[in-house]
């Protein structure tokens, strides 16, 4: 399969919502395929414009790399192009760039570069990380700035110029001088993804800093109300996104506050609430209580 060339990639999920589908697993824990992919099938027949397997609301973080590219497989032969899939790279630097090889081997569409696993490091060391993926691969890479790995303006400007490959930057942390800065320095040479969860409490003022589309979680489980929020937010409808922030977002967002990790398990419990089984996170995450999930679903009827 030829890659898309990383400059279409970058157009290309620029150009609307995107969302990070999760990653179902059996009664035992394992990666369920058949599951997967009926979900992949699902999410790929609406208006999106990329689909990232095996991501944070993925479970990335819970794959071992032979799972991780299992995952990143089935995506590929699901979706059969209709959508671009966008791959991990995670961990220490040699494991990020066997990651960004094995997504342009499986037919992925692009590499998104997790921080680095447990370690603490200075720009000049995260820039280095970076490049190597960057280098690893013809894909185009984007990389995400949150946690342990936060760049500075100077750093991406610098990462824009050493990398052709590097296409985006996506943020996951929300300070407003920064991208501020970065927009200021680096222009439109890179797509600004908003990556803070739940994306759409944030999608409006942050469209203003340059960030044109983010990553929905909520795209999991209600797909149409997702592309109607999303639609509001560009057309900068302040009416209807408050709207939809006070019916929907802000008390779900009540919810998933309830418990650490919820961010992940509170989307496959609306997979459940909507009839599509999201089963269960696993370990170290853990699932809504009975009550919680009987709070969600009912909001849910509420939009829908």
């Amino acid at each position: 399969m030829t890659p898309l060339p990383p400059q279409a990639l970058a157009e290309r999920l620029r150009s609307g919502l995107l969302s990070f589908p999760v990653t179902h697993f059996d009664a035992d824990l394992e990666f369920d395929e058949p599951r997967y992919r009926e979900h992949l099938a699902w999410q790929a027949g609406f208006d999106v414009a990329g689909l990232f397997a095996a991501g944070g609301t993925g479970e990335g973080f819970s794959l071992t790399p032979a799972e991780a590219d299992r995952v990143v497989r089935a995506a590929v032969a699901e979706v059969a192009g209709r959508v671009p899939v966008v791959a991990p790279a995670t961990g220490a630097t040699a494991v990020a760039v066997a990651q960004a090889r094995a997504a342009q081997d499986a037919g992925a569409a692009g590499v998104l570069l997790f921080p680095p696993y447990l370690t603490e490091a200075g720009q000049r060391g995260l820039a280095e990380h970076v490049t190597a993926v960057c280098r690893a691969t013809d894909l185009g890479v984007i990389v995400y700035s949150r946690a342990n790995a936060v760049f500075t303006d100077v750093t991406v400007a610098e990462l824009a110029e050493r990398n052709p490959n590097l296409v985006g930057l996506k943020d996951g942390v929300g300070d407003i001088e920064r991208l501020t800065r970065t927009y200021a320095k680096v222009g439109d040479r890179l797509v600004y993804i908003g990556g803070l969860p739940t994306a759409e409490t944030f999608a409006l003022p942050l469209l203003q800093l340059g960030v044109s589309t983010y990553s929905s979680a909520l795209y999991n489980f209600l797909p149409e109300f997702a592309l109607r929020f999303h639609a509001a937010v560009l057309a900068q409808d302040r009416p209807a996104v408050y709207r939809m922030l006070a019916d929907f977002v802000i008390p779900y967002l009540d919810i998933r506050d309830r418990g650490r990790g919820y961010a992940v398990s509170i989307v496959k419990a609306g997979l459940t609430a909507v009839g599509r089984d999201g089963g269960r996170v696993r370990p170290p995450l853990t699932d809504l209580t009975p009550d919680e999930l009987a709070d969600l679903t009912a909001l849910i009827k509420k939009v829908t």
